[in-house]
């Protein structure tokens, strides 16, 4: 195996879907600046999802509508102009 190819900030960290605020802790280099205090009283970096296992369409067998960025207005706004011309 080679040596020095691997991150070296590898170490826990709090994963938390805020549609459903589920958290979970898993071992990541992801970098990130807010932190959070878990069960065990230490405080651990915090990376916030909008989307996990918990809550996607997929694994739960439920279809949602998630417009977390404004997606559908964003399009109604750029085709405005073709709307009117319909009418």
């Amino acid at each position: 195996m080679k040596k020095d190819i691997h991150p070296k900030d590898y170490r826990l960290v709090v994963f938390k879907d805020m549609s459903n605020e589920y958290v979970f802790m898993t071992k990541s280099t992801v970098a990130t600046k807010d932190t959070i205090e878990w069960e065990d009283g230490k405080e651990y970096p915090l990376v916030k999802l909008e989307i996990s296992n918990t809550s996607h369409p997929f694994y739960t067998g439920k279809i949602k509508l998630i417009d977390t960025a404004g997606r559908v207005d964003k399009f109604k706004t750029k085709y405005q102009k073709h709307f009117e011309n319909r009418k």
